[in-house]
């Protein structure tokens, strides 16, 4: 039965002894309360097999196991916990039961909607006794629009700039340090400096802000605003006295904002002298034999990559657009599931760092990653959800050839088969089947456009001093 409809059934209780009157309806957020009516013989026969139980749980002195008296028995363990444990187990019974005669698809526990004291002061075995359950169920995603949907993609295109920039790269980590000894320290070079820092208004020296020896890289962002700039124009030898003022934002928070000043003496200058451009630093930076060969990959690579993140930018347009056609409400069960896997996630790829997950993960750490993953949580729920929607409204599913097919290359390139479940497998390839099937529906049936350049422009973009981790590297 539904539970987007209201109803009343009869189902026959499993000790066979009475039934169960169950009226289903339905809750905001993908939710079902189910009121339940359970006849006084039934609460009746749930009396007397607590009874039974903790008679036979129970050991007193002058007693064999099983055949304490009844009177003795109360008087012992008191009838408070008889009656407890009797609707303990009549709630469960009942739940089960009930669920069954709906066909409830139930995710998560059912709840007393009054809370099992309430429930317990108003129980008397051998009364009728009328309790309501709350519980979430599998929400039924609709959409009001499947085609001619309107996305705005971010253009994503080859800059063949690009090629120089990675080469470049790769020549800065080729390059030789060489002594600087005819001219003051520049922008680019690398000093060996030893520092004493402390605070400007305590003057107090600063943890951390004190070296006999740091090789200093003389680019804009390696060290505090003012501190890279203080020191070219220094000569090897030279003291020099520099203000320089901690970011707002700096991650050792007694410092932040705070102005300092620095004593710094340069005690050693040197420059990279870069590789040439030919054929032997191609050979050395990669597995190709010429620099033109090394060019030609990159390019292609970059182009690949490209091509890649399009289709990802166009993808996320459309899915963006397919929610907005959404209608569904998200039960807290699935959000909370969804809030635990990425958390879960989170942890797996700290794991694989090499860190220690259980020092890092305090309480307070998961209860703020709970609160912060919400959003992202629900995004992700409402993604799959409208896909769901979608392969049901346009009947788009794969075929059993194709996921057999999908199944046996995925075996050949892995390399411990008999540790993987097959069915969960199966399940995984033909989900991904799937949902490129519906992304490339959508892209055949939807209006996708360039977002206008000044949205483009505000989106996060990787900062030129931090390439991208999807960029190919020159070297291999």
């Amino acid at each position: 039965m539904s539970p987007a409809a209201k109803a009343t059934s009869k189902d026959q209780a499993t000790s066979g002894a009475a039934s169960l009157q169950v009226t289903s309806t339905p809750r905001p957020g993908s939710r079902v309360a189910l009121e339940v009516a359970i006849p006084g013989s039934r609460s009746q026969a749930s009396y007397e097999a607590a009874v039974d139980k903790l008679s036979r749980s129970v050991r007193l002195p002058g007693f064999r196991k099983g055949k304490v008296p009844r009177p003795v028995l109360l008087q012992q363990i008191g009838p408070l916990r008889v009656r407890a444990t009797a609707l303990e187990d009549l709630v469960d019974a009942a739940c089960r039961d009930a669920l069954d005669s709906e066909k409830v698809a139930a995710i998560g526990r059912p709840e007393l909607s009054e809370g099992f004291e309430l429930v317990l002061e108003r129980f008397e075995p051998g009364s009728d006794l009328t309790i309501t359950l709350e519980l979430d169920v599998e929400p039924t995603p609709t959409l009001r629009q499947t085609k001619a949907l309107k996305a705005q993609a971010e253009a994503v295109t080859f800059e063949p700039a690009k090629v120089d920039e990675l080469i470049e790269q790769s020549r800065r980590q080729m390059a030789t340090l060489v002594p600087v000894e005819d001219r003051a320290a520049a922008s680019g070079d690398v000093a060996v400096l030893s520092f004493r820092g402390v605070f400007a208004d305590s003057g107090e020296e600063i943890e951390g802000g004190s070296s006999d020896a740091s090789e200093v890289e003389l680019e804009e962002g390696r060290m505090i605003p003012g501190f890279v700039e203080g020191v070219i124009g220094m000569a090897v030898g030279d003291t020099r006295t520099i203000a320089c003022r901690f970011p707002e934002t700096y991650a050792q928070k007694d410092a932040a904002g705070r102005s300092a000043s620095f004593e710094i003496t340069l005690k050693d200058l040197k420059t990279r002298e870069l590789p040439a451009l030919d054929d032997a630093f191609a050979q050395q930076a990669s597995d190709k034999q010429t620099l033109a060969e090394l060019r030609e990959d990159l390019e292609t690579r970059l182009k690949e990559d490209s091509e890649r993140r399009a289709k990802a930018a166009r993808h996320d347009a459309l899915l963006d657009a397919l929610v907005e056609q959404l209608e569904v409400e998200l039960p807290e069960t699935l959000i909370q599931q969804e809030v635990r896997t990425l958390i879960e996630q989170t942890a797996g790829q700290i794991a694989q760092q090499g860190m220690d997950v259980k020092k890092l993960f305090t309480p307070d750490l998961v209860r703020s990653l709970m609160d912060t993953s919400r959003p992202e949580a629900e995004q992700r729920l409402r993604r799959r959800l409208a896909l769901q929607a979608l392969a049901a409204a346009e009947a788009i599913e794969v075929a059993a050839d194709e996921l057999e097919a999908k199944v046996k290359e995925v075996r050949r390139g892995l390399s411990q088969e008999g540790a993987i479940d097959p069915e969960r497998l199966y399940q995984v390839v033909a989900d991904d089947l799937l949902r490129d099937k519906l992304l490339a529906w959508l892209e055949e049936n939807s209006t996708i456009s360039a977002k206008p350049p000044a949205e483009a422009s505000s989106a996060e973009q990787p900062s030129p001093d931090e390439p991208s981790s999807d960029e190919p590297a020159a070297a291999t």
